[in-house]
């Protein structure tokens, strides 16, 4: 039976892999130091630096793993300028993201969106700055994470939630520093190359953080502190086209129906993403027996943006003339109106502005008796605010602004597949005496998110020739979600104005000429409005009318205001047992875990039911007035989970190795879905003289979590004479059900617990209601599950065996391919269409080409994923086909013996655009550029 033993480097890397952190600069690959610690034999103490030995550490981490999992080690994050974590995760086998803006926020892991996916920090869990359940990883400065590991298998004593799987991100420790005093300081600035294409756009952006790690009392105390900044400008030029309605003519006399898009977008995108994070950590080991830690992170996230240009709606509404015709869809023409029907061109200013915190601590005390029992008592802290401010104005060409005459105008355009369409208007969009401000609008939602939890674990080491340990543990957490919609609004879309807010003139000192640059050169200029200025002159005219000022609040006169708002509770109290095991099966050392983790949820919520007829409460909005249609009502349930897992690791030679794991997986709704808050109206049952009780709201407390059963196995085979590896990888997932809205009929409305009147008084009739007849229009767990399949391929290889400076070089790269019979309906081309689940592309490529050489160090990746369907964002969020995308980062830094590094790099180095269609490419969606980001800098580390 052969030994089994790590390699030398894998010995040194352990023995000294703390010491690898986002403090660390890149330098020369190895050092090795003369004054060689033994154990069985001399080993040759190695200081790992640079991307290379990164790249080994995150190969390392990921074989002597108890689960399956992948990792991202802290040189490659510290090392990193992109704006978060997020990108350097998309390069692991099966992780991708949508991009937001050019930049990766919220990821996908093996074909699941964010919604199935969990993220911890320092083992806590952590919540979001919005109503989903999946963090913003662009919250996270990649400068104060020293680790991120991805589990796609879980293990009992991991906390659920992750169908897709979970993320790990951790801060230093500062007792793992490899000096008694570290210090970095980096600053980099930044530059996009298409920000003069956008007016009022920044080009120039920078970045700086600082850290410090200490170790006292003879290195029985540690502290950590860390703080990075980030200015990016956000630059986007963008074509939409809107859905396809079902065909409502015949515009080529063919005898069938034609299917046309509702409207078009031409927009210029800007703004500033300003982030300032902070971490923070002490750590207390007195003696062999006691651990105290403390940690704290930080971050703020101010990202101002505005969106800028046409928003051409309600094309069916208008004069339709030469109809361009292709597979059924209308992709071109010339449309006019005479200013009396609902076809429109609009000149929008909006404010898509969001304000962000979040704050996440922890306190930490571990005991062992130095022999066999280790006892860990965590007590967690994690809160976040979101603020979407949400607002724009409406402008549109009038012959008589003062009489509110609207202008004849026509546009004439022609989808060009997958590229900008071509377009030009009959008017002249830059005239202050002809543009007119129709509508100003605000539509707010503030969110706030409580968590705190409190946990125990106890590991017990066993002398035994099967169970190496076990591990047992509790936690209890409550979680508190709060939500808050409120609007304020002049004017309308269309129609007339009412009288009192009539369409008001712009003055030249609130707006400028704008003109479309790079690909949209051609398209017709507009006026840009300060949105804060044309709110201005609306309270202006309110004031003068005697109306009360332009404020976002939440109102009866817009109930779903009302309705929307409320809070979500949920207490959790679980438990888990896990074997860690370590025995032989003939010759074959088998090593893993086997477990349970048991999960009681308690989930409730706090909202408004409407009633009417005057049969509720009385309860006042935010202006003070005061409505008794609707009751506060609380309606939940609660539910007990069990989750077995087990991962096997059979290891059949020293560099050889198979990987079992199987799991019951579960992951909670959106946790903003879980709202009590519901509409309502009557109409006649089916029993005459009685009338039936209907509600709507789309969201419901009464919801199941996503539940999944799930098969991973492996095989990994690591190079005995150079450092690298093969895995090949199979994962199967059964998912049970999704979450989709739906109208149940007949539902039982009391029995669900809520709260519905035996009578009403209609016009002066009484009518008994009847509860359980009506329609509630609400979120449901469908019965509409399947499976999730796929096969993962990772090749690394230092070509460390090669002769002279050859050897310098590495390469890193996997493949995955992903296939579901999950398919869901859609009408958004104009007719139903199956589609697959959101978020997956059947097949995803990353790569990275490596070479390092006496400090110069140099890499350029690549990320590629096929189609995939997501949502586009336009003046609403609707599903579209996403096109196949290929995006290159190239990166270069030279370090220097005094710890001096110069770095640059340029991300999306194609300028790779995002391209969207709705069933066919002739369907245009969105057409999307952001520009390559350049990035010069250095750092300094001692």
């Amino acid at each position: 039976m052969f030994q089994f033993k790590p390699s030398l480097l894998t010995l040194a890397m352990i023995a000294a892999g703390a010491s690898v952190n986002v403090y660390a600069a890149d330098a020369e690959d190895v050092k090795t130091d003369t004054n060689a610690t033994t154990q069985e034999e001399s080993i040759e103490v190695i200081e790992v630096r640079g991307f290379r030995t990164s790249v080994i550490k995150s190969l390392n981490n990921k074989r002597f793993s108890d689960t399956v999992s992948e990792t991202i080690s802290a040189d490659d994050l510290g090392a990193l300028p992109d704006q978060s974590i997020a990108d350097a995760l998309t390069r692991l086998p099966g992780v991708t993201a949508v991009r937001t803006g050019g930049q990766a926020s919220g990821l996908n892991i093996r074909g699941l969106d964010g919604d199935f996916v969990s993220a911890t920090l320092n083992g806590r869990e952590q919540v979001t700055t919005g109503g989903k359940r999946s963090i913003e990883f662009d919250q996270y400065p990649s400068e104060l994470i020293n680790q991120a590991q991805v589990y796609k298998s879980p293990k009992a004593s991991l906390i659920e939630g992750g169908v897709a799987g979970t993320v790990e991100l951790k801060t230093a420790d500062p007792l793992q520093a490899p000096n008694e005093h570290n210090f970095t300081v980096n600053a980099r600035g930044s530059f996009n190359d298409r920000a003069g294409e956008v007016s009022d756009a920044e080009e120039y952006g920078n970045r700086l953080s600082f850290s410090y790690q200490g170790k006292f009392l003879e290195e029985t105390l540690g502290v950590a502190v860390g703080y990075a900044h980030l200015y990016q400008p956000y630059v986007a030029s963008q074509f939409i086209g809107l859905r396809f309605n079902d065909g409502s003519e015949d515009l080529d006399g063919n005898g069938t129906l034609e299917a046309m898009s509702e409207g078009l977008e031409l927009q210029q995108k800007g703004g500033t993403d300003t982030r300032d994070g902070y971490m923070g950590a002490i750590h207390w080991q007195p003696n062999d027996n006691w651990s105290i830690k403390g940690d704290i992170f930080h971050s703020k996230f101010d990202s101002e943006n505005f969106a800028r240009g046409f928003r051409v709606k309600s094309l069916k509404n208008g004069q339709i003339t030469d109809p361009i015709i292709k597979d059924g869809s209308m992709v071109g023409a010339t449309i006019s109106t005479d200013g009396t029907d609902n076809f429109a061109i609009f000149v929008v200013n909006d404010n898509d502005s969001k304000f962000s915190e979040l704050t996440s601590g922890a306190f930490n005390v571990e005991w062992n008796n130095g022999d066999n029992i280790t006892i860990s008592a965590d007590v967690s802290y994690s809160k976040a605010d979101g603020e979407f401010v949400n607002g724009g104005t409406r402008a549109v060409v009038y012959d008589d602004i003062g009489n509110e005459v609207r202008s004849a105008e026509s546009m004439t355009y022609e989808l060009n597949n997958l590229n900008a369409a071509d377009i030009s208007f009959s008017n002249d969009y830059t005239d202050t005496s002809t543009l007119g401000l129709k509508e100003v609008g605000m539509w707010p939602y503030d969110q706030q998110n409580d968590l705190i939890a409190y946990k125990l674990d106890l590991n017990y080491q066993l002398d035994s020739s099967f169970i190496s340990s076990i591990d047992v543990g509790v936690r209890y957490s409550q979680r508190e979600f709060n939500a808050q919609r409120s609007q304020a609004g002049y004017g309308f879309e269309f129609g007339h104005n009412p009288d009192n807010q009539p369409v008001l003139g712009l003055t030249t000192d609130m707006t400028n000429v704008v003109n479309f640059g790079g690909d949209l050169s051609g398209y017709p200029s507009f006026l840009a409005i300060d949105f804060d200025k044309a709110v201005d002159l609306v309270n202006a005219q309110l004031a003068a009318t005697g109306q009360d000022p332009f404020a976002p609040t939440a109102n009866w006169n817009n109930n779903w205001t009302m309705i929307q708002s409320g809070s979500v509770n949920e207490d959790v109290l679980a438990g888990y047992v896990q074997a860690n095991l370590d025995f032989e099966i003939g010759d074959v050392p088998v090593t893993g875990n086997i477990g349970v983790r048991v999960v009681n949820t308690d989930q409730s919520s706090k909202g408004l039911q409407q009633v009417g007829f005057g049969l509720g409460e009385a309860i006042a909005d935010d202006k003070g007035v005061i409505s008794t249609d609707y009751i506060r009502n609380e309606v939940g349930k609660s539910y007990t989970d069990y989750l077995p897992s087990v991962n096997l690791n059979f290891h059949l030679t020293q560099n050889d190795q198979i990987r079992f794991a199987a799991a019951s997986v579960m992951a909670r709704p959106p946790i903003d879905k879980l709202k009590s808050g519901m509409g309502s109206w009557y109409d006649d049952a089916s029993t005459p003289g009685y009338k039936k009780y209907n509600a709507w709201g789309n969201t419901s407390p009464l919801l199941d979590p996503f539940y999944a059963d799930q098969y991973d196995l492996s095989y990994e085979h690591y190079f005995e004479e150079s450092e690298g590896a093969i895995v090949f990888a199979l994962f199967y997932k059964d998912i049970k059900s999704f979450i989709n809205n739906f109208t149940i009929q007949p539902f039982d409305f009391e029995a669900a617990g809520f709260i519905v009147p035996d009578t009403i008084i209609d016009n002066g009739v009484e009518f008994p209601v009847v509860k359980d007849e009506g329609q509630y229009q609400t979120a449901i767990n469908n019965d509409n599950g399947g499976y999730i399949q796929g096969v993962e391929l990772a090749y690394t290889q230092v070509f460390d065996f090669l002769p002279g400076a050859l050897n310098g070089l590495g390469f890193t790269g996997s493949y995955s391919y992903s296939d579901s019979e999950v398919e869901f309906e859609t009408d958004l081309s104009g007719q139903s269409l199956s589609i697959p689940l959101p978020g997956l592309s059947e097949h995803v490529v990353n790569t990275t080409l490596f070479y390092t050489l006496d400090g110069f160090d140099t890499r350029l990746s690549m990320r590629y994923r096929s189609e995939y369907v997501s949502e586009q964002v336009a003046v609403e969020s609707q599903l579209a086909f996403f096109d196949a995308e290929t995006i290159f980062d190239y990166q270069a830094s030279y370090a220097m013996d005094n710890g001096l590094k110069f770095l640059f790099q340029v991300n999306n180095l194609t300028d790779e655009p995002n391209k969207t269609y709705f069933g066919e490419p002739h369907q245009t969606g969105t057409i999307q550029s952001f520009g390559r980001q350049y990035f010069l800098g250095l750092s300094y580390t001692m």
